[in-house]
């Protein structure tokens, strides 16, 4: 079993975290995003990957120089510039010469969704595209995928307008496609699966859709990076490790449903809450870090305030007395 992992896009969402780095190489609690996207598949028979490459693949390439990623074989596809969302699929399909079923995944994306029954749903249908469909309260920022009595996809609405979904259930990003489905994606220009592919499936009556209410969180902005790691400690979805023992925490600081990376220092009387600090960070003396997100090697200097969702990057340095919220450091252009 094969799937194509999307993973070419800039991050420009998470910046300025990804202004040297592919958002899916990112921890998500200390492990690489695509790592716990590709351990997923493989955990439902899936024994090559091909992603999807489009910025920084050297980065990928670094990281597992084998060829392997959490035990299934890696195929890396480099488009020779951006081709979209269809496009990319047909590149690195066609890259890995795919001819057979195969499944596609967004890779920012962190689900429990079950691939094995979308894929046993997409064969007992004869279908020829299969979207995985999740249920979010503003359905607006998503392809929205209403679907008859037996799944089969009765229109595919890329982005309504706020108010006029007929829907609530949206594209989940993981899909099992037909060989044939290639065929429908020209090779010479950009082409959407979103607003070309899918609504040309629509209207030959061969896409269908299956419902999941399971866990389900789009990874690709500051607010739902730090989500996806919380969920993974706060059991919402699991009970992992926040803190490491390489961690120095000064016994007055206090540290409450956050995430430390390695060789982080946090000085005496900080606080740090609701927040995600990646390795080598240090926490200055007194300082106040809440629902925010502070990068490799950033300093935090004395009685400061990190509040509102900001993004601190990797190496910054911030003077005693800052106070930040909602702030991007370095500021993205």
């Amino acid at each position: 079993m094969r799937a194509v992992v999307l993973v070419g896009g800039f991050g420009t969402r998470l910046r300025p975290l990804t202004n040297d780095l592919p958002k899916q190489m990112l921890p998500i609690v200390r492990i690489p995003m695509i790592e716990r996207v590709i351990a997923a598949l493989g955990s439902h028979g899936v024994t090559e990957a091909v992603l999807s490459l489009g910025y920084r693949p050297d980065a990928f390439l670094d990281a597992y120089p084998d060829g392997v990623c959490a035990g299934v074989v890696l195929h890396y596809a480099v488009e020779p510039e951006p081709l979209d969302t269809a496009g990319a699929v047909g590149f690195a399909a066609r890259s890995a010469g795919i001819d057979d079923t195969f499944i596609v995944v967004n890779g920012d994306v962190l689900t429990d969704l079950d691939v094995t029954e979308l894929w046993n749903f997409h064969k007992g249908h004869g279908a020829e595209g299969t979207i995985a469909l999740t249920p979010v309260d503003d359905p607006s920022r998503y392809g929205v995928v209403p679907i008859d009595d037996d799944g089969r996809v009765l229109e595919f609405v890329e982005k309504p307008a706020p108010g006029t979904a007929p829907t609530n259930w949206i594209n989940a990003g993981t899909y099992v496609l037909e060989p044939s489905v290639l065929d429908r994606i020209a090779t010479d220009r950009k082409v959407s699966i979103e607003r070309e592919t899918f609504p040309a499936m629509v209207a030959d009556g061969s896409l269908y859709a299956l419902h999941s209410d399971t866990y389900w969180i789009d990874a690709g902005t500051p607010e739902t990076y730090l989500r996806a790691q919380l969920d993974l400690i706060d059991g919402v979805r699991a009970n992992e490790q926040a803190v490491l023992n390489s961690d120095e925490i000064d016994t007055s600081a206090r540290v409450e449903n956050s995430v430390l990376g390695s060789d982080v220092v946090i000085g005496n009387g900080a606080v740090v809450t609701n927040s995600i600090l990646l390795d080598d960070v240090t926490i200055g003396p007194g300082v106040r870090v809440h629902d925010s997100i502070v990068a490799n090697g950033a300093r935090i200097g004395p009685d400061s305030t990190i509040t509102g969702g900001s993004v601190i990057g990797a190496g910054v340095q911030l003077p005693a007395h800052s106070e930040l919220s909602g702030a991007r450091v370095p500021e993205s252009n």
